[in-house]
């Protein structure tokens, strides 16, 4: 019996995957793409947009004339604005830092929209972290 094309296409199967992989790597968001995002979703007068401590921030005005300050996820655009609530309380996100191997978690607040919190990282880094006020998933990470 001759295996050279079952392993032929094992191999075929196997780049393909590996390939898919880099298709679904998603790359940051620019400065114009952003201003573009916030433009669609009915921000105007969006000023000082800049990227800082892990993500895009901006000042705006929003569609109901309100000023804004706003926090962009790098990667899928999601916004968050300064006034978002949570119902998430502070015990959830320690608890969801836990479960995700940070430890010495600390100075863990709700500040202009997002979770932040310190900790260490499970290889021993020190880092802040920022989180999503409604699901408390990790959307950025600098060492602090």
């Amino acid at each position: 019996m001759n295996d050279r094309p079952l392993q032929t296409a094992l191999l075929a199967a196997a780049l393909a995957l590996a390939g898919s992989g880099a298709a679904h790597a998603q790359d940051a968001l620019t400065a114009p793409q952003v201003r573009a995002q916030l433009e669609a979703q009915g921000y105007t007068k969006v000023k000082d947009l800049e990227f800082k401590d892990g993500m895009w921030k901006a000042d705006a005005t929003s569609a109901n004339g309100k000023h804004v300050d706003v926090r962009l996820d790098p990667r899928t655009g999601k916004v968050y604005p300064d006034k978002a609530v949570s119902p998430l309380g502070e015990a959830d996100i320690r608890a969801q830092l836990a479960t995700a191997g940070y430890s010495g978690v600390h100075d863990v607040k709700l500040d202009d929209g997002l979770w932040q919190a310190k900790g260490t990282t499970a290889a021993g880094e020190k880092v802040k972290v920022q989180l999503d006020p409604a699901t408390g998933e990790v959307i950025a990470l600098e060492k602090d």
